[in-house]
């Protein structure tokens, strides 16, 4: 069946909850692979306060899809629960072909707008053992089941497609620690042929961002006036489709290693959201902030933040020495 290319694939979503994890675990179930749907919210005991989304629910949405969803409740940062997992699967399935990691779980954590020496330590390290130790523990025990059949890949899922500063200080740890690990994971793997690499969604169009806008995926256009950088959001499902497409290439080792974007692969690979759309995150945000540095009105605070965060990009990349100088220059008028 060409359009089921995963159907004899086994895979894991660590952290498919909600989000782009349950975005992920249904594209790989609509490409026909088997999903172990991981994490910490069952029926009846949800794990984030306020969220109702259930891995059980995820594993339903697979198997409608057209593959098979199993849902197995695992805490990632306890390491007998990820043995557990791992020794099921080589029981049930005797392989496994895709990791992906997508366990975060530090939203509550993260405390914006506020400098490195203000935060809570505690809170920080508690949020890099859900977003970064649970990785590595994780990787541990499911890349031997890969190593030992000489293919496999295992996903990192980031946000950002650039190492620049992400506005606070354990997030940023996080987010860029992923990338790091990736290319880590890369280097010991590529003997067995084992691929390990990052991806990034764009602007996700999440339960939660719905929720916090008030909006459904049915009429979520009506929140670009509440946030007018809504309007290149994509849904979980285009990051899914572009796991999908990477799990399914035969080339895939090639991008050993490497940082990808949802919407960089959409354009490789041809696929689109499900609204038929192809939205480009990255193109969409230069484009805003080239817009709010040519504009002849007095910014406000989000315009700010937009510039500053466009720069912490630029000035790591060797490329845009002009762009980081022109956009530095914009900042420091507005001392």
């Amino acid at each position: 069946m060409a359009d089921r290319p995963l159907r004899d694939r086994v895979s894991v979503v660590a952290g498919a909850t909600r989000g782009a994890g349950r975005g992920i675990a249904r594209m790989l179930g609509a490409a026909g692979a088997t999903v172990y749907c991981t994490g910490r919210s069952v029926r009846g005991h949800p794990a984030t306060p306020g969220r109702p989304e259930t891995i059980e629910e995820t594993a339903e949405m697979v198997t409608a899809e057209g593959g098979r969803g199993i849902a197995v409740r695992t805490d990632h940062t306890i390491e007998s629960e990820v043995e557990n997992l791992f020794a099921r699967i080589r029981d049930e399935q005797g392989r496994l072909d895709v990791l992906v990691n997508d366990i975060w779980g530090g939203d509550a954590l993260t405390e914006w707008g506020s400098p490195f020496w203000t935060l809570s330590t505690a809170q920080g390290v508690k949020l890099l053992e859900r977003a970064v130790h649970s990785h590595i523990i994780t990787s541990r025990h499911g890349a031997p089941l890969m190593v030992e059949r000489n293919a496999g890949l295992i996903v990192e899922v980031t946000d950002g497609d650039t190492h620049g500063y992400r506005g606070n200080l354990f997030y940023d740890l996080a987010k860029n620690a992923v990338i790091r690990l990736a290319y880590a994971m890369a280097a010991d793997l590529h003997a067995h042929h084992v691929t390990a690499l990052a991806i990034t969604p764009g602007f996700l169009r999440s339960e939660a961002v719905l929720d916090a806008l008030g909006v459904t995926e049915a009429n979520w256009r009506d929140g670009i006036e509440i946030d007018p950088y809504f309007a290149e959001s994509e849904t979980p499902c285009f990051v899914g489709r572009a796991v999908a497409a990477l799990a399914a290439d035969p080339h895939v080792e090639q991008k050993n290693g490497r940082l990808f974007s949802s919407w960089g692969l959409a354009r490789e690979y041809g696929f689109t959201d499900l609204d038929g759309r192809t939205p480009d995150w990255g193109r969409f945000f230069k484009r805003k902030v080239q817009e709010i540095i040519e504009r002849h009105t007095p910014p406000d605070d989000m315009d700010r933040f937009v510039v500053r965060s466009r720069l912490y990009q630029a000035e790591l990349d060797p490329f845009a020495d002009d762009e980081a100088a022109r956009l530095r220059a914009w900042l420091d008028r507005l001392k």
